[in-house]
């Protein structure tokens, strides 16, 4: 009688191996986002790609901004001593609203992971026979 052949061994492959790279360099905090989005939602069009990496890129930028602003102060004060607010502020709230934005286009704030709860039983079913 013939001896089978032999079955190659099994290995297993992590979701690292199988995740997307982002299509450019990305910070920590956008890579962090990039890995957290895809780890989840598995973005593969590319047009998709494109909007993650945009969306991670400018948090990389807001992080850079609001560490700027934490260096200097939120306020700041001209030559003649006036107060005012530090320029970056703006930009940095610009680029979050950009993430926040672009994160719903995505459909990622808004698709629930899983059903919360049990799910409905038909009406006058009471699971007992």
């Amino acid at each position: 009688m013939a001896k089978p052949p032999e079955k190659p061994p099994l290995s297993v492959v992590s979701d690292a191996t199988v995740a997307i790279s982002p299509p450019r360099k990305l910070g920590p905090h956008g890579t962090a986002l990039w890995t957290a989005i895809q780890s989840e939602y598995g973005i593969g069009d590319r047009g998709g790609i494109e909007l993650l990496a945009q969306a991670c890129a400018s948090l990389d930028r807001a992080e850079d901004l609001a560490e700027a602003i934490n260096r200097d102060g939120a306020v700041i004060y001209s030559r003649l001593g006036v107060p005012k607010t530090h320029p970056a502020c703006k930009d940095e709230l610009g680029c979050r609203a950009f993430v926040t934005r672009t994160l719903e286009r995505l459909g990622v704030t808004v698709e629930p992971l899983k059903s919360a709860g049990r799910p409905p039983t038909p009406s006058g079913w009471t699971g007992r026979g």
